[in-house]
């Protein structure tokens, strides 16, 4: 069966403000110096995780017991850098990991707060675990995509559900960071690489939009997947304008 291609959303050229947020009392230095980030072109993303049921078209045996309209987890960086070649193949279409920076931009929905809509994460807009006092108040498990509300530009899940993989190599302070919105690959020790967004077994601390960890990109997890970035526009479903 040829894979129906994911709904992407485009981003225009534009800037933004990257990293630490002002008085946040949870960043750290791994999300500092704060920085301007300048996008030249449109990037497309995609609205919302691969699925079990996309990523199964790819690989029928992959050991996901989730059910078919979750976020795929138990991938790997190589994985879901495989799968973008194999969509790319599929469609025609150059299909990749989002950069960093990308995947930030679309989190932040033109916002310079936490989250989206504020310094605070209710329950009812994203799939977390735990509230920040330790109490059990999410549903403990993967959720459907696109469950949660959007945010301004149309995304769902970047804020919990699944922590997604982007492009970069894991650098632990900004300093040195491209300027541009490109995936930053040069400068470190290879093998570790970016986790954003938080997952379903997380504080919301662990969901901002400046929140940032990495991997080795051989490792697979019950809350890592990924999402789909594309430098052609011109299929995209919806056309955002944050800037």
């Amino acid at each position: 069966m040829k894979p129906v291609p994911p709904r992407m959303i485009s981003v225009p050229p534009g800037e933004f403000w990257m990293g630490e947020n002002n008085d946040d009392k949870f960043a750290n230095d791994t999300e500092r110096p704060r920085h301007l980030v300048r996008f030249s072109r449109t990037f497309s993303l995609a609205a919302h995780p691969v699925t079990v049921a996309e990523f199964l078209l790819f690989r029928p045996q992959h050991p996901d017991p989730g059910a078919p309209d979750w976020p795929v987890a138990l991938v790997s960086w190589i994985d879901a850098v495989a799968y973008c070649g194999w969509l790319s193949d599929q469609t025609g279409r150059p299909f990749r990991l989002p950069s960093e920076a990308e995947w930030e931009c679309a989190a932040r929905a033109g916002a310079a707060t936490a989250f989206p809509d504020g310094d605070t994460l209710a329950i009812e807009t994203a799939n977390y675990f735990y509230s920040e006092h330790g109490l059990k108040i999410g549903p403990g498990h993967r959720t459907p995509v696109g469950s949660y509300p959007p945010n301004a530009l149309g995304f769902h899940d970047l804020h919990g559900n699944i922590a997604e993989w982007c492009a970069d190599l894991w650098h632990p302070t900004y300093d040195g960071a491209p300027a541009d919105g490109s995936a930053w690959l040069a400068g470190a020790p290879s093998g570790r690489r970016i986790l954003r967004g938080g997952a379903w077994d997380y504080l919301p601390r662990l969901l901002r939009s400046s929140w940032r960890d990495a991997l080795e990109e051989t490792s697979r997890r019950d809350n890592v997947g990924f999402r789909v970035a594309c430098d052609e526009p011109a299929h995209s479903n919806h056309a955002a304008s944050i800037f």
